[in-house]
């Protein structure tokens, strides 16, 4: 299964990937998340905090799940990824504004070395 990189608006939350397991990926295979734990191996309880979208895709559930699927771990890896930066970087917000660029300190450097 070819993977292909998705360009959505950055204003909308991207969409956890237990959520995509839940609501498609089991439904197309369908498993049940009793079924689908086990043939993870492992516990319902950890497959539940994933569909739940309360625990992350780590990558050793990347690499289970993309072997359930058919479609590798770069999917669910990117999608996490790409759930966690764009909240992170929103709670950050505030925090990350307050950093200077390195770039735009050595300028500010030069700058002032060359005015003396």
């Amino acid at each position: 299964m070819a993977e292909y990189v998705v360009k959505r608006p950055v204003n909308r939350a991207p969409i956890h990937p237990g959520e995509l397991v839940r609501e498609e990926v089991l439904p197309a295979l369908g498993l049940s998340v009793s079924e689908t734990a086990r043939r993870l191996g492992v516990s319902r309880q950890q497959l539940h905090r994933i569909l739940a979208c309360t625990h992350p895709i780590t990558p050793e559930m990347a690499l289970r799940l993309g072997r359930l699927a058919g479609n590798g771990p770069g999917l669910w890896l990117r999608m996490q990824q790409t759930y966690d930066l764009w909240h992170t970087e929103r709670r950050l917000q505030d925090d990350l504004a307050k950093i200077e660029p390195a770039r735009a300190v050595n300028a500010h450097a030069e700058q002032t070395s060359g005015a003396e």
